[in-house]
């Protein structure tokens, strides 16, 4: 039911169509009903893009998390749940179609951001090419030289051939370590 004023100054003081814009303009639908904001779906959906960005910018900095992404799929997880929440609320009885379609959208969207995350990291990964000219677990190191603190530079062969307390070593251990002198 339209409010009695409205009725009263369209024209013949009766609903038409053409009268809509001015029923919107007061603030009363034809409807009379609110379109509420679905937080749950929007902030599913963002969770999921932050999941999916988040792992090479943030996580794969660590070998914590880039070994075995569990800080990305705890968050998409969390965003599963809210994206969940937001079409669930949508979908009540009181819900618009407006609002089911955009919730509806929202989450498959995420998921796909979700689905294209695990694809990216577990099944893509493995299609990588295997380097060719790198050494394997076992081979010798390819020779090489660094500078020492005073610039001299000293090359790996000559430590695998330089007689430690009268005997030839039987390998080298290298420790690379980031410092600052």
């Amino acid at each position: 039911m339209l409010h009695p004023l409205l009725l009263a100054s369209s024209p013949q003081g009766k609903y038409h169509p053409s009268n809509l814009a001015l029923y919107e303009i007061a603030g009363m639908g034809a409807t009379m009903s609110a379109s509420k904001f679905n937080g749950p779906a929007w902030a599913g959906f963002l969770l999921s893009v932050f999941a999916f960005i988040s792992y090479p910018f943030i996580f794969a900095r660590f070998p914590l998390t880039r070994d075995f992404p569990w800080a990305n799929i705890i968050l998409f997880v969390g965003a599963g749940t809210l994206l969940f929440l937001g079409v669930r609320r949508a979908f009540r009885p009181e819900g618009t179609v407006r609002a089911r379609i955009f919730a509806s959208v929202l989450g498959a969207a995420g998921l796909a951001v979700a689905v294209f995350f695990v694809f990216a990291i577990f099944i893509f990964a493995r299609e990588l090419p295997a380097s060719v000219h790198a050494p394997r677990v076992g081979d010798q190191a390819p020779d090489f030289a660094l500078s020492d603190v005073n610039g001299k530079s000293i090359y790996l062969a000559e430590i695998r051939t330089a007689p430690i307390q009268g005997k030839t070593p039987k390998g080298v251990l290298l420790i690379f370590y980031r410092g600052y002198w």
